[in-house]
Parts: C-alpha cells; sequence; structure tokens
C-alpha cells in the first residue's frame, strides 16, 4: 500500500491541501463538464457517448472537493469508498494512489463511475447540495482515476490476505457476484464463479449497452479479480448443470446466490402474443451479447422503424436509445407518469433526448393491434393524469375517462420490471422465498441455509448496481466471519 493510502483521513499532506486553497475560491469553481460525442454521430454507432474528464479537468474538480470532517458522501455509498481520500488524491496528481483507494473497497470502479446514480447517493450527500450549487462529480472522478489505471497499466496496490485454502462458490457474475468474489479473495478464501450465460459479467455484458458501459471496460475489471485468484467458469447452470448438493461435494463452504432477476414481467393486456412484441431483456441480450445487427453475427432480431418503449427506467432509456442505434426513424418512450416521476437517471433522458427519442409521458398502453401477419402494427394508448402519491411516494396515475389515442408502431419493448428467476430457489430444498419470489435472507444476508448467502437482484427484486455490489460486500464479510 502506498504511503498516500497508509496514512489516512488526518495526513499532513491532506491538511496542506485544505489550507493551500480557501474553501471560498475552491467553492466558486464551476462543476466540471463531461466531454461527450456529439448526438449524430453517436446514433450511428455504439461507440461510448461519455469520454472521461481529462487529466486538467480532473485535478480543477477534485479541487472542489473541501474534504469534510464529516464526509457524508461516504455515508451515501452503499460500498463506502472513502471518496475525500481518493479525490485528494487526484488533486495532488497520484492517480495511481486515488485508483488503489477505490479498489480499497470497490471491485469495479470504472463500472460504477459510469452506471451508478451518483446524483441519488454519494453526491446527493455532498455539502455542496446545502449551498444550493452542484455537487462535486464523484462518479466522474471515480471513472477518472479507474482509466487511468486501466489504460496506463500502473498496478494498485491492494492488501492481500495469505491462502486460507477455504473454497466458496458465487451463482452469477453480476455486480454482486463480483462484489462479492473480489472480497472473498482479498481475504484469503479460494472463488469460483458460476455463470449461466456464454460471458462473465451478468448484466453488465448483457442488459447495459456498449455507448454507455463498454465491455473492454468490463473485461478489464474481470482480469483484476482473476489476478486476485477469482475462477470463472460460464455455461454452468445452478440447478441443473450443477445442484447444490454437487457444490457441497466439490468443497464449498460457502455459496453466495447472486442469479440477479432476469426474468421480464409483462402487462397482460390483449395483443402482447404479437410478433413484434418483447421484453427489454430480450432484446438487449440479443444485441449487447448475441451480438444482433454487426458484421458476422447471425443473431436475428427485428429492427422497426417505429418503435415503442413501454416504461421510464434506466432499462427503457437503455433499449430505446439502443433502437435508434438499429435504425429507428421514430424511438418513443411510453410512461405512464410524467417525466418528473421517472426512476431514470437524468442524464440517460437528457442523452435520450438529445438522440432524437420523443416522450409520450402520462400514457399507458392497453392494447397492441396486429396487422393480417400477426405483427403488431398499432398501440391504443390510455391517457392519464396523476393522482396522490402510492407507497413509492410517486403520484399515481390515473386514467382519463374516453382519453384514448391510437399510434401506429411497428416494435414494442416492454421495459416494466423483472422478477427472480425460480429455478435455483426451487432446487434448492429448504430454502426460504418470499411471496414476491426473492430469496429470504436476515441481516447478514445469510438464508434459512446456513452455508447459503445471497444478494443483488435476488433478494431486493431489482435494484441498481451499486446496491448489488454493497450487498456483495455485507454478504463477503458475514460469511467470512462465519467461516472463520
Amino acid at each position: 500500500m502506498t504511503e498516500h493510502i497508509k496514512q489516512g483521513r488526518n495526513a499532513s499532506w491532506r491538511e496542506e491541501l485544505r489550507n493551500e486553497i480557501p474553501a471560498k475560491e475552491r467553492t466558486a469553481i464551476p462543476r466540471a463538464k463531461m466531454p461527450q460525442l456529439d448526438p449524430a454521430y453517436r446514433i450511428t454507432c455504439n461507440d461510448e457517448v461519455n469520454q472521461g474528464l481529462r487529466a486538467e479537468q480532473a485535478v480543477t474538480e477534485a479541487t472542489r472537493c473541501l474534504d469534510c470532517p464529516t464526509p457524508t458522501c461516504i455515508e451515501g455509498c452503499p460500498v463506502n469508498i472513502d471518496i475525500p481520500g481518493f479525490i485528494k488524491n487526484i488533486q495532488c496528481g497520484h492517480f495511481e494512489e486515488a485508483a488503489s483507494v477505490l479498489k480499497q473497497t470497490s471491485a469495479l470502479p470504472a463500472v460504477c463511475g459510469r452506471v451508478c446514480p451518483q446524483e441519488k447517493q454519494c453526491e446527493s450527500r455532498c455539502i455542496y447540495n446545502k449551498m444550493k450549487k452542484e455537487p462535486v462529480a464523484i462518479g466522474y472522478l471515480e471513472r477518472f482515476a479507474a482509466d487511468y489505471q486501466r489504460l496506463s497499466g500502473a498496478k494498485t496496490t491492494v492488501e492481500d490476505t495469505p491462502s486460507n485454502g477455504i473454497r466458496v462458490a458465487v451463482v452469477g457474475s453480476g455486480p454482486a457476484g463480483l462484489s462479492f468474489a473480489g472480497d472473498m479473495a482479498r481475504r484469503g478464501f479460494k472463488v469460483d464463479v458460476f455463470e449461466a450465460l456464454h460471458e462473465i459479467g451478468g448484466v453488465l455484458k448483457y442488459g447495459i449497452p456498449e455507448f454507455r458501459l463498454p465491455n473492454s471496460v468490463v473485461d478489464a475489471e474481470l482480469d483484476n479479480l482473476r489476478k486476485l485468484g477469482v475462477c470463472f467458469h460460464t455455461d454452468t447452470v445452478i440447478g441443473k448443470t450443477l445442484s447444490y448438493d454437487d457444490l457441497l461435494n466439490m468443497g464449498f463452504r460457502g455459496i453466495f446466490v447472486a442469479s440477479g432477476a432476469g426474468l421480464p414481467r409483462f402487462m397482460g393486456i390483449p395483443g402482447e402474443d404479437l410478433s413484434g412484441v418483447m421484453s427489454s431483456n430480450e432484446y438487449l441480450t440479443r444485441i449487447n451479447l448475441m451480438g444482433a445487427g454487426r458484421p458476422g453475427h447471425d443473431t436475428p432480431v427485428l429492427k422497426g422503424k417505429n418503435v415503442a418503449v413501454i416504461g421510464g427506467g434506466n432499462t427503457a432509456m437503455d433499449s430505446v436509445r439502443t433502437a435508434r442505434r438499429m435504425g429507428a426513424e421514430r424511438a418513443i418512450i411510453v410512461y405512464r407518469r410524467s417525466e418528473a416521476e421517472m426512476p431514470a437517471r437524468i442524464e440517460e433522458v437528457h442523452h435520450a433526448k438529445e438522440e432524437g427519442v420523443e416522450f409520450m409521458t402520462l400514457c399507458n398502453p392497453v392494447e397492441y393491434i396486429g396487422d393480417e401477419r400477426g405483427r403488431v402494427c398499432a398501440m391504443r394508448v390510455q391517457r392519464m393524469r396523476l393522482g396522490e402519491p402510492d407507497a413509492s411516494g410517486r403520484r399515481s396515475p390515473v386514467a382519463i375517462e374516453g382519453a384514448v389515442d391510437t399510434i401506429d408502431i411497428d416494435q414494442v419493448i416492454v421495459s416494466v420490471g423483472v422478477s427472480p428467476n425460480p429455478l435455483i430457489p426451487d432446487s434448492i430444498e429448504g430454502l426460504d422465498v418470499t411471496n414476491r419470489g426473492t430469496i429470504a435472507v436476515d441481516e447478514a444476508l445469510k438464508s434459512s441455509i446456513p452455508t447459503i448467502y445471497a444478494g443483488g437482484d435476488i433478494v431486493r427484486g431489482g435494484a441498481t448496481v451499486i446496491l448489488a455490489m454493497g450487498d456483495g460486500r455485507k454478504a463477503a464479510a458475514s460469511m467470512a466471519k462465519a467461516l472463520l
């Protein structure tokens, strides 16, 4: 571990930084603007939209951080990154050290810097918000430090523990599983990760388009885990290829289930069985993981000209922006609440609008209409208004009587939520499951079977990458305590 990291929060070099530039001058610095590709160009390809901060931008942005005595930004981070610590290293130009600070608690900093909703987590707790100013761009800086380490070939320094010889298994290679694997490997455990698909990465590979998260970034993070000794196994369906008993017989003393929630939901309205109506899971998997539409790949996928995407989350934004890149002349988000209630990141909504996506808010599909060949050709939508808030705190949509419109479309992508796949819960006798189909766990993320822990969407039923990673870290700490 480098000297900068060893010295911690009260290090003299950080005290010098705080005194070097008065707080008033720091707070006068405007927040960095992320360089990005031109919308007219980016809809023609899958190149990453956000291009990353330049070094001088990163140093200036890091200078804005006040290094608060009580850094509430850390409280807003599900994996408890030492945010002021890595940012102050950036301010000093110690970019490798900044990456090492990140690696102490995060297995996937380059991923989190791109896809985590910082505006709802760490950045929402930044003291700048109380000053009515834009918060420090923590996500941009996290991405910068992680990218610097990856692109420069610099080695991050993370303390490891000698092998203890204890074997643990991970079911699923998404963010929860990878976070768990990294933490357990650093604790000296021998970790094997089993993935049902042919590529490692879970939702990071099949669910998030490369224009938002390039596969090369995910692969680099996976290589870092391999260097820690994590072993990955593809095309292995736990509950089919291998059973729970098989894993025990192979010598695994603990199992972390992080199989996600990949079972799509539909709305149960007429016409959902028409050709041209599909889930966002299928659509994005065909394109992101199976190469549909790219040279050298035979995976088929419908390329609609008038595409409606149903939903208002990040997956809906990924789907509609992908449709534009697949040649859609008209791509529409259909959402039953107003734009203010959309759960998607503000940045993703902004990018979608730049790329020509239409937003049909306060509308809810009630029927899909097919042509003589059984293909969807139109959609009937019910106009809505907002009523009282529901359990989520958002105002409930209420139908406006008689306000139904018919819209011509030739493809529908449904993105209204996901459910856990029942394969693993159903295949393990004695494993308690909730009425939502998720695995029931206690505060330590331990299931009703002492050797099995679970986290991420298989427990939450659908959440963010960083919350899943937080579960992975928590489960690793709990299992390690039980096994050592």
